[in-house]
């Protein structure tokens, strides 16, 4: 089973008030299975950056309470600092770590944009891989004029016009939420106090100055000696050892070398690794020659199964649901595996290879959503657990545990949706695909049917602690429609197995 991990580097207008940017790191500490891994801020900038990972629908979740905070705690129109900045939450990336790719990376920015347009009404710009429009890849032209400037042309100036959310800017200001690859901040320190050197070496690779693509540099003295100060911003394409080098070339021009280098936060293993394979020259290297590697590769969670007989209160029956879904998927890739490449199926060949990857796109989705559901009944479990000594204190209780609660109810409905489509998967490769494997598929629906019984048990059994009943009703009518929807295609499931299998009701 797969274990997919984001990053979120999300970067909030506020650093001279402690306080505040307490209450930001306690929204994100509230969602279970996120870790914060980075707290850092600059007085001048006034400006604080985080850095957390996890599953990504649990990251997904802290990055939205995180923008929800700072929104309710940060005034744009009394902020200053140094940064380019156009929002109280500025910019959200996120960056796949470990079985994820950026397609799913950008899905996930453009979920999360989506919410905070729609639920807290701040305008949302996309950007880097999640941009919408070619002029919006490069953040800093997404920046350009900062808040003050997109405050004057927003609903005025229809280039300045959000991806999502209203067309007017609130106190928050505007957020944007992207995909990028992971960046590493990486400064080189040489034998000399002529800064000048440093600032001609960072202006050779610098790519707005011709040089490496993925590079952005500048020359600053720091601590009495000449600095390189660096952002990779793709350290597969450009890597950390081509630049190294570059610098070390440069710097023997004008008679210095390389004192030392050092890295301003975290850095990919996988950066490092390249360094240590460029260096060594290790040309037939495969990454799972790492002896952590294997280790972790062997050290995998326990079955499943056993986890969800173990006696603890998660997974539970949420994850039993989306795990009997994947299974349902699983079998409809089956089933369409089984009909390509055959003869007797030519003619429906193309429709099978277009079921059968929708199917592996949804076993995917579904096995993360196993952990996902696990991940949201704990963060629940952590908000009753806030204390509730104040007013204050109590409010804001009260307030995260019907944000978890919400959340707890839309991972399983979630899996419903995906039930259903799984279902009607199903019936199209039993209409079309190898009648052989007519009764595989339909084992698919029945586990897709099961599915969605218990994903509908636990969306029903939490929106009964919801306080807006509006949403509640409204996601009670959802998961009602695709309980009938789901009748139909099990009749018309039924009448297939009948007609093309023969079997008897």
């Amino acid at each position: 089973m797969s274990n997919p991990i984001v990053e979120c580097i999300p970067n909030f207008s506020e650093a001279r008030r402690p306080e505040v940017v307490d209450q930001i790191v306690a929204a994100v500490e509230s969602v279970a299975e996120v870790s914060l891994l980075d707290r850092s801020s600059d007085n001048d900038h006034n400006r604080t950056v985080l850095t957390f990972a996890g599953p990504p629908k649990a990251v997904a979740e802290a990055a939205f309470r995180a923008i929800k905070t700072a929104g309710q705690l940060i005034n744009m129109d009394e902020h200053s600092g140094e940064h380019p900045r156009i929002g109280a939450t500025d910019v959200v990336p996120f960056v796949p770590i470990s079985d994820m790719t950026m397609d799913e990376c950008v899905v996930l920015a453009k979920e999360l944009g989506q919410r905070v347009g729609d639920d807290l009404q701040i305008p949302v710009y996309f950007y880097e891989y999640a941009a919408t429009r070619p002029d919006r890849v490069n953040l800093e032209k997404v920046r350009k004029g900062q808040y003050e400037g997109i405050k004057a042309e927003v609903g005025t100036n229809p280039n300045r016009e959000p991806d999502t959310g209203p067309n007017k800017i609130p106190s928050a200001g505007a957020t944007a939420i992207g995909a990028r690859d992971p960046l590493v901040a990486f400064n080189v320190y040489l034998t000399t106090d002529d800064v000048s050197i440093a600032t001609n070496i960072a202006k050779t690779i610098r790519h707005s100055s011709g040089g490496l693509r993925f590079v952005k540099g500048m020359g600053v003295l720091v601590d009495g000696r000449a600095q390189v100060s660096m952002n990779l911003t793709n350290f597969r394409k450009t890597t950390v050892a081509r630049v190294v080098e570059m610098i070390r070339r440069e710097a023997q021009r004008y008679g210095v070398a390389i004192h030392h280098s050092e890295l301003v936060g975290l850095i990919p293993q996988e950066a490092l690794v390249d360094a240590a394979v460029w260096y060594t020259q290790l040309d037939q290297f495969e990454k799972d020659q790492i002896l952590e590697t294997r280790l972790y590769a062997s050290q995998k969670k326990a079955d499943f199964l056993d986890d969800l007989a173990d006696g603890n209160p998660t997974p539970g029956g949420g994850s039993a649901a989306a795990y009997s879904a994947a299974m349902g998927a699983g079998l409809v890739a089956m089933a369409a595996r089984l009909s390509i490449g055959r003869k007797k199926y030519a003619k429906v060949e193309d429709a099978m290879k277009e079921i059968l990857e929708k199917a592996e796109s949804l076993r995917e989705k579904l096995t993360r959503a196993v952990d996902e559901d696990a991940a949201s009944f704990t963060a629940i479990m952590q908000a009753f657990k806030l204390p509730k000594e104040s007013d204050e204190e109590k409010t804001a209780r009260s307030q995260a545990i019907q944000d978890a609660t919400l959340y707890a109810t839309r991972v399983p409905l979630q899996t419903a949706r995906d039930a259903v489509f799984v279902m009607e998967l199903v019936l199209k490769v039993a209409t079309k695909g190898n009648s052989n494997a007519i009764t595989d598929g339909a084992s698919g629906a029945a586990m897709a049917r099961a599915a969605l019984t218990s994903a509908g048990y636990n969306v029903r059994i939490n929106i009964t602690s919801l306080k807006d009943k509006a949403q509640a009703n409204a996601i009670l009518t959802e998961l009602i429609a695709l309980e009938n929807i789901a009748d139909e295609v099990e009749k018309a499931l039924r009448q297939v197995l009948i007609e093309r299998g023969g079997l008897n009701f």
